[in-house]
């Protein structure tokens, strides 16, 4: 049997869905809690809903040399926020469009074993790693490169690039890929009705055109994309700040979900669907309906409760102020628990920023502190 083939969605279960529609819960996307919204509905809808789904064969494109797949019944899906400034995205995140894009937020979401838990680990698009050889869509081969910015493998070779070098950072298998851009983003929150976080300071980014004063905010599609953008009015300005109100938003975005009653409500059910499928770039493997409402029924009983949300532990890279690394053996120890299946070890010395989405003031956990981490310098692109 192929390799593939022995890697089917989580849940196992595809094929026609006669069940009323259901609201199921993933953790992930750039800030955000994807929310898979299965269906049992029309023909018509469920095929215009699986044909609105992009994909990449990501399977085929790496071949063989990668983790194995994990034989207890946990899974992991890598998921991605795209900085691509075209089309939309250029009205809403401005910048140079260049026909690049890079991977602007990486969140790796581990299930447990039972399904009855995850673990997200943001992995800092600054974190300087070996990037392994890949190939980009159209079969351009892609050369390895020592120290290179871990977003940049999104940017050179795609979404397998992106995915190879993840698994070698982690020696974790990634069962599947999720990618999400900016427009997507900020259309999905819409859907919903927006989500409301809470911030334990005044937020004013120049940058993401977040002016937000302390306290509890109900935020559209357009703020909440700001938001998870943040990075210069929080913190040292660096890009630890920016993943904790990504993790902020992640919790909300499943509580909004919660809150609004699709069951009774079949028009809001068809926009949230409708949207999220066009939102979304998955791996082949993931690209229907029917797979994607597999993963949202082996998530369904994930809420807020039930997620551990950790930033890899990096401290700044010797001799460039403006990069991290992985810390040593912190990450090294994050990576084998999740690979056993265990709980995320607790964290080393050193705090990370103060989470300024957090009402208690907490601090970030699995990152040294600001001083000793970097942001992209201000002429990197896409910030």
């Amino acid at each position: 049997m192929a390799e593939a083939e022995q890697n089917p969605t989580p849940g196992g279960r595809r094929g026609t869905r006669t069940r009323r529609a259901r609201v199921l819960r993933a953790a992930g996307l750039t800030a955000l809690a994807l929310v898979l919204a299965g269906v049992g509905t029309a023909g018509y809808v469920y095929w215009t809903w699986d044909s609105n789904i992009r994909s990449v064969d990501i399977d085929s494109q790496l071949g063989s040399g990668r983790p194995s797949v994990p034989a207890n019944g946990s899974f992991n899906v890598l998921v991605l926020g795209s900085d691509s400034r075209s089309g939309a995205n250029g009205t809403l995140a401005g910048g140079t469009t260049d026909g690049t894009a890079r991977s602007d937020t990486a969140m790796l979401v581990h299930v447990n074993q039972s399904h009855s838990a995850a673990t997200v680990v943001s992995i800092p698009r600054d974190t300087l790693v070996n990037r392994p050889a890949c190939t980009a869509p159209g079969g351009t081969p892609v050369p390895a490169l020592a120290g290179a910015m871990y977003n940049s493998a999104f940017e050179a070779g795609g979404a397998a690039c992106a995915v190879r070098t993840t698994e070698q950072l982690t020696g974790l298998r990634m069962n599947h890929f999720i990618e999400v851009d900016f427009a997507g983003f900020a259309g999905f929150i819409n859907a919903i009705g927006g989500v409301t976080v809470t911030t334990s300071v005044d937020i004013h980014d120049q940058d993401s055109g977040l002016d937000l004063p302390a306290g509890t905010h109900h935020l559209g599609g357009d703020q909440a994309l700001a938001f998870v953008r943040t990075r210069h009015g929080v913190g040292d300005g660096s890009d630890l700040g920016r993943i904790e109100l990504q993790k902020e938003m992640v919790k909300s975005i499943i509580t909004q979900v919660g809150s609004i009653g699709m069951f009774g409500n079949p028009a809001k059910l068809y926009t949230v669907g409708s949207t999220l499928t066009r939102s979304i770039t998955t791996d082949s493997q993931l690209a229907s309906v029917s797979a994607l409402t597999g993963l949202g029924e082996a998530l369904e009983g994930i809420g807020t409760a039930h997620l551990t949300m950790v930033t890899m532990p990096v401290v700044g890279a010797p001799g460039d102020p403006n990069r991290v690394v992985a810390q040593q053996p912190q990450a090294g120890q994050l990576w084998a628990a999740l690979r056993a299946d265990e709980g995320v070890p607790q964290p080393g010395a050193g705090s990370g920023p103060v989470n300024p989405a957090d009402p208690t003031g907490g601090a970030a956990t699995g990152a040294t502190s600001p001083a000793a981490t970097g942001s992209a310098p201000p002429s990197a692109p896409h910030s």
